[in-house]
């Protein structure tokens, strides 16, 4: 009777081992059987805004935003083409969730620094997760001459600093959207009765039409906006393409400037009287490595 035990054994052996290692595989594998939702926004930016998006690491992006003048100009500035604002940027992946970024815009000739931390990724599996959001911080300086010469303001006085949330959602493989919860610090402002906080909620989406193309929608709505100056919500629309390593995006706005405080809370143009300018955002991303 051993014998025969023995000799069941010796003949089970080889299907044993397989079905072992595999046990042995899927116990090990089990706690990463996690699904990250990956491309809720095709690139760091919707619009004018940043996206939940950061790069994997070693990733470089070179971004070339550009604004023309207002549509309703008029032929003689032919309808806005004569006049342009450029924001010209890089942006680091340190590490897969860590974006640091660096700009200098034409418009008030302003520099600016940010940093971009990805906290929470959208996922389902073992570890479930229902949104993705992302902290970003950014302080800018304005070095326009705008100022009488011998009342020159100092360093601080022309920063303005920028914390928003980002949290995001992809609905299927077409549609995602974004609240970006948004406070906007000055540390001098041009009149007693303008706040030196500023609090504004933006809310995007996107919807994917093909492979390559994909529709945007960016508004951001101003909760306690400047007093001293006429300002609206900024509201935009456009599209991506993308071909390749690169990715176009075309869109129409009634906000001039390209970083936070600007189109958030200086916004001059109302989109529904025709103050709109066209503008696109060109994005090529280099691997330097660590990917």
């Amino acid at each position: 009777m051993r014998k025969a035990l023995t000799l069941l054994a010796i003949m089970c052996l080889p299907f044993l081992l397989p079905a072992q290692d595999l046990l042995d595989l899927l116990e090990q594998e089990s706690p990463d059987f996690t699904d990250y939702t990956e491309a809720t926004f095709k690139g760091s930016r919707i619009i004018n805004g940043h996206s939940i998006e950061t790069r994997k690491k070693g990733a470089l992006e070179f971004i070339i935003a550009h604004r023309f003048g207002r549509l309703n100009s008029g032929s003689y500035e032919l309808y806005g083409l004569d006049q342009a604002n450029v924001r010209f940027g890089l942006e680091y992946a340190a590490h897969d969730r860590l974006t640091l970024g660096v700009g200098r815009s034409s418009f008030e000739k302003t520099f600016d620094g940010f940093v971009k931390y990805k906290l929470m990724r959208q996922s389902k599996g073992t570890i479930s997760f229902p949104f993705s959001s992302t902290l970003f911080m950014s302080s800018t300086v304005k070095t326009l001459k705008d100022y009488d010469p011998e009342d020159k303001p100092d360093f601080s006085a022309r920063m303005v600093h920028t914390a928003q949330l980002l949290v995001a959602r992809k609905f299927g493989s077409r549609l995602s959207l974004q609240l970006a919860p948004t406070w906007i610090h000055r540390n001098i402002v041009q009149a007693d009765e303008d706040p030196h906080d500023h609090w504004s909620m933006g809310l995007a989406g996107r919807f994917k039409i093909s492979q390559r193309l994909a529709l945007n929608l960016e508004y951001h709505y101003q909760l306690d906006p400047l007093e001293t100056l006429e300002t609206y919500n900024s509201l935009a629309v456009g599209v991506d393409i993308e071909t390749g390593g690169h990715v176009f995006q075309l869109h129409l706005t009634n906000s001039r400037a390209m970083i936070e405080k600007g189109f958030i809370s200086e916004t001059t143009g109302d989109f529904f009287e025709g103050d709109i300018h066209f503008g696109f955002n060109i994005t090529r991303t280099f691997q330097l490595g660590g990917g």
